[in-house]
């Protein structure tokens, strides 16, 4: 139904059956707005939701659910979405609430920039001090990681989780840190953190 509706209103729809089919739709192809069902089979929202935030993906996110207790409103709230609809609600006011967000998202689009960094996630380059730098997918997807948290340490942990949904290993993050010093040169802006992780330094 939700489908019809917004075709119908000019939007073009992509539609996941569970939770699993989320993530794997939002990596093949990022829309402007998501659209999440709290209820879904598998990963519920909420869990697609905080592993989304965790990827860094930064897509404005409408959560819909039939739980209206205050409690269930946080929670989808801190699991990273943008916006909660309860159950059952007006079709035009969700297409309200998705196009107030699709607006919201081109506002704050555009590439990440920190200190004399540059990266275009889309197109995945990096530009350092004017001289271009193309990136693969993963190593765009860690350097974003490490910008979204500039000067904060990011331990291999959390990098496992965002990139790799925590079926990688400590020596896997070691190997990309390693490439993207290799690429960025020198002087070095990644600072490894014993025992920790690493922060990017600019």
């Amino acid at each position: 139904m939700l489908n019809r509706t917004l075709s119908a209103e000019g939007f073009e729809v992509e539609t996941a059956a569970d939770g699993g089919g989320a993530l794997v739709a939002v990596e093949r192809s990022v829309p402007e707005v998501i659209v999440l069902d709290v209820g879904l089979p598998g990963l519920d929202g909420l869990a697609v939701c905080r592993r989304l935030r965790a990827k860094g993906v930064s897509t404005p996110i409408i959560m819909l659910t039939a739980r209206d207790a205050v409690p269930d409103r946080v929670a989808g709230l801190e699991s990273g979405a943008d916006d909660y609809l309860v159950k059952p609600f007006a079709t035009e006011e969700l297409v309200a609430r998705v196009r107030a967000l699709t607006r919201r998202g081109h506002a704050d689009s555009g590439d990440l920039a920190v200190g004399r960094l540059t990266l275009r996630t889309e197109a995945r380059i990096a530009v350092r001090d004017g001289r271009r730098i193309e990136l693969t997918e993963r190593e765009s997807a860690l350097l974003e990681l490490l910008m979204r948290h500039a000067r904060q340490v990011v331990s291999r942990e959390d990098a496992i989780d965002a990139l790799w949904d925590g079926a990688a290993t400590a020596n896997l993050v070691d190997r990309y840190i390693g490439r993207l010093r290799e690429k960025l040169s020198r002087p070095d802006i990644i600072r490894t953190v014993r025992g920790v992780g690493f922060m990017l330094d600019v």
